[in-house]
């Protein structure tokens, strides 16, 4: 099982924490534009990194995540730059939060906003999307609805964010999950982990080792093929223990 890592903050000193990881791994580089991303991924020289992927994010009061609800004018840049483009990409599939008028403001332009974002993740070559957990029918429902989780199509690799640290579900849920996300998703689905140290929220509390360690646990038990760990900046020796067994 491949273990890769969201990386928010891709500064020196969170990336320097790739000096610890000595197994084949992903990084998942959030940044304003692929201008930006270029020049952060020209720096990372780790010959265990087999694959970097552009994760867009945009600015608080735009929406910080990508969903429906985000400034219209900022899901048609980040889609306009992508254009004629092969970069791997992560979509953030978010509600805006973190800004809260804009689901008032950007109200008016859900219906296209969901159609233009549709479009691009069906045709865009290689897109990652991380979605919500979904822990019951009726909630996968309303994520599809608000524009904010995806059906299955070859191109995209869904996946779903299960923070035990954040949200414990229980071994149950997440079995679940996984086992609803592979009948749908196929070989396409993931799941991430953590948190390991606070995000652009500021307040996430890190995950307890035993709670890592049996999510860990319960994707290596139903062969999911990678899973992702938010955020490599995190990264210590009592987490990379876990995670290098």
């Amino acid at each position: 099982m491949l273990i890769s890592f969201y990386e928010e903050f891709p500064d020196e000193n969170n990336l320097s924490k790739l000096k610890l990881i000595k197994f084949p791994t992903k990084l998942y580089i959030a940044s304003k534009s692929v201008e930006e991303f270029n020049q952060i991924k020209s720096k990372i020289k780790s010959p265990y990194v087999k694959e970097i992927i552009y994760w867009p994010t945009l600015t608080k009061e735009e929406g910080y995540w990508l969903s429906p609800f985000s400034n219209r004018k900022a899901i048609l840049r980040t889609i306009s730059e992508l254009k004629d483009s092969t970069i791997p990409v992560m979509w953030d599939s978010e509600l805006p939060f973190r800004h809260p008028l804009l689901f008032f403001k950007e109200f008016p332009n859900f219906f296209r906003n969901k159609r233009l974002i549709k479009n691009f993740l069906e045709f865009y070559p290689k897109v990652y999307i991380s979605e919500s957990f979904s822990p019951s029918y009726l909630h996968e429902k309303l994520l599809r609805f608000l524009g904010i989780s995806f059906k299955y199509s070859p191109n995209i690799y869904t996946i779903k964010m299960t923070y035990s640290s954040m949200h414990d579900f229980g071994k149950y849920l997440i079995e679940q999950q996984i086992i609803k996300g592979k009948n749908n998703y196929k070989n396409n689905f993931m799941l991430a982990f953590g948190v390991l140290t606070q995000g652009i929220l500021g307040n996430e509390p890190a995950i307890s080792t035993k709670l890592l360690e049996r999510d860990l646990n319960l994707a290596k038990k139903h062969n999911l093929s990678e899973v992702v760990i938010f955020r490599l900046g995190g990264l210590s020796k009592k987490y990379l223990k876990i995670l290098s067994q």
